[in-house]
């Protein structure tokens, strides 16, 4: 990814390295607070809440609790989901 994006913005390598580095760094600061961060028509970062739940193991068939927990989660803006389709405009 950091070459793809240093070549694309003519910029070097280390640079390129920092820029994601703090990018990801920021999404992850954001989403620990409980913020959501969003690109326009690039997407959303969120959290996703997961209640607590029973399940069973498979092998043995035996119940489990799973405690509830969060996660990262990304929504696709119009224009990605224009680019991946095929849709320019």
């Amino acid at each position: 990814m950091i070459d793809a994006v240093s070549k694309e913005a003519g910029a070097t390598r280390a640079e390129t390295a920092r820029q994601i580095e703090a990018f990801t760094t920021v999404v992850g600061k954001a989403l620990k607070k409980g913020d959501e961060f969003a690109i326009t028509g690039f997407g959303r970062f969120s959290v996703a809440k997961r209640g607590a739940r029973k399940s069973r193991n498979p092998q043995t068939g035996e119940a489990l609790k799973i405690k509830a927990s969060k996660a990262p989660k990304f929504t696709a803006g119009s224009a990605l989901k224009n680019t991946v389709a095929g849709k320019r405009k």
